[in-house]
């Protein structure tokens, strides 16, 4: 139960209308003068732009941003919002977050560059959303249906409106959010339903349950086909095929399970493709990446990497200590939703589909002009691992900070940052590359879930 803070006292109110009478210092910091010469590159270290001098005192980030954009010759209308991370020259220290120009030269200095208006500063200019996420202050619809607790839930990739839960009632709905009504019930299950996941295109559902079943469900609530027998126990996580990997219109789908093991399936038929076993106990996560590798977290400790193709292990990732709880790879978003995007301009055929979902992925896992697909997990043991098992079986990264078990820890869209939610009552930031930048605190009870908006300028928690 919450506390309730006391009413402030007749003293703290005197103090605090004394404050509202009195004049503010509103002067503004002192930017030494001066300018530096910025070198603009994209992510991949190529140059954008010629090399162009910058007063300090204009040097704020948004407007370096209109500076790049104009000097890239773009309309108003087509400007992109950028954000920058400063590369220290005769260095390999990247500075994460832009200083304000009061601050630009002390943070230049520390890190050795005592004259800055001699040395060119590169800057690395990362796109942001060119839309933006309507921020929640209110709640619009609360909607009733579920006899039971609601133990998961996802949108559809197509639209916003469609939203799919999973309950102990033994039963999935998919609800309307604009009008905030039920739209469709789901039974079929004879347990709890555990795990939900939309297909890539959006006209199917795929459910998983304690009655060691998968169902698939049209977007108009009908069951397809028979369920997936072949677990010996429950359900705990389900992965669809990327879409632009689909060949001939036929889609796989990948479940995780309570007995070890990972199954693959063929949706149109509802066989088993491969049995992908090596787990010692119960897979809690399961993740299908865009260069068709499957990755799977396992309370043994491991973190496993499968071809898809041959169903054969690729890799064995040992470090952690504890159970390994989730899973959450750099290009999730994009994997999820395929296709669709905030332009909402959907491609006709199925191959310009695949086109496009390809480009998005590709756009989203290039690193430096090469494919790197990079894997974080989170585990008991109060930390996480950054992977990119291409490069080999030895972590990038270990992310400390939480006092307590690491419950969910995902990629922003951008794929710039991550958040993990922990049992310490708190969310943590960290950059791409697993450095820590803050901590989110306010809970007052352990965080089970965190959730980027689609533009990555918000996080919302549970």
């Amino acid at each position: 139960m919450a506390t309730i803070a006391p009413p402030p006292s007749k003293r703290q109110r005197r103090e605090a209308l004394e404050r509202t009478q009195v004049q503010q210092d509103v002067t503004p910091p002192i930017v030494e003068a001066g300018s530096f010469k910025a070198r603009f590159v994209d992510n991949d270290g190529n140059q954008l732009a010629d090399t162009i001098e910058v007063p300090l005192a204009d040097a704020t980030e948004k407007n370096v941003s209109l500076l790049l954009n104009t000097l890239l010759g773009r309309d108003r209308e087509e400007f992109t919002p950028y954000r920058f991370r400063i590369h220290v020259p005769s260095s390999d220290v990247v500075i994460d977050n832009y200083p304000t120009p009061s601050e630009f030269l002390a943070v230049l200095r520390k890190h050795g560059i005592e004259n800055p208006f001699e040395t060119t500063i590169t800057l690395a200019a990362e796109p942001q959303a060119v839309f933006k996420v309507q921020a929640v202050t209110r709640m619009s619809n609360r909607i009733p249906g579920h006899g039971e607790a609601i133990l998961a839930a996802q949108f559809s990739p197509k639209t916003s409106s469609l939203l799919a839960t999973g309950s102990g009632d033994n039963t999935a709905r998919i609800w309307n959010t604009d009008s905030g009504t039920p739209k469709y019930t789901l039974k079929g299950h004879t347990g709890w339903v555990l795990a939900l996941a939309w297909s890539p295109a959006g006209d199917n559902l795929a459910t998983g349950s304690m009655d060691k079943t998968v169902r698939i469900w049209n977007e108009s609530g009908q069951a397809v086909g028979r369920p997936f027998n072949g677990h010996a126990k429950w359900i705990t996580s389900i992965a669809w095929q990327p879409f632009h990997l689909w060949r001939d219109d036929t889609p796989k789908l990948a479940s995780a399970s309570k007995d070890a093991t990972i199954r693959i399936w063929i949706v149109n038929t509802g066989r088993t493709e491969h049995v992908l076993s090596g787990h010692k106990g119960s897979v809690s996560c399961v993740r299908w990446g865009g260069t068709d590798l499957i990755y799977s977290a396992s309370q043994d400790k491991t973190v496993k990497v499968w071809d898809a193709v041959n169903g054969t292990l690729r890799h064995t990732l040992s470090s952690h200590a504890h159970w390994v709880n989730h899973l959450a790879l750099s290009t999730d978003f994009v994997l999820r939703t395929a296709f669709y995007d905030h332009t909402k301009n959907v491609p006709e055929t199925t191959e310009e589909k695949r086109a496009k979902a390809k480009e998005r992925f590709e756009k989203a896992a290039k690193q430096q002009g090469k494919i790197a697909e990079r894997v974080i997990s989170a585990s008991d043991d109060f930390t996480m691992y950054l992977w990119d098992p291409e490069q080999g079986t030895k972590p990038l990264a270990r992310l400390l900070g939480h006092q307590k078990q690491v419950n969910h820890v995902l990629f922003s869209p951008d794929g710039a940052l991550i958040a993990s939610s922990s049992w310490d009552n708190s969310i943590k930031l960290w950059n791409r590359d697993g450095k820590f930048l803050t901590t989110l605190r306010g809970h007052v009870a352990p965080v089970y879930q965190s959730a980027f908006s689609a533009d990555s300028l918000s996080a919302q928690s549970l």
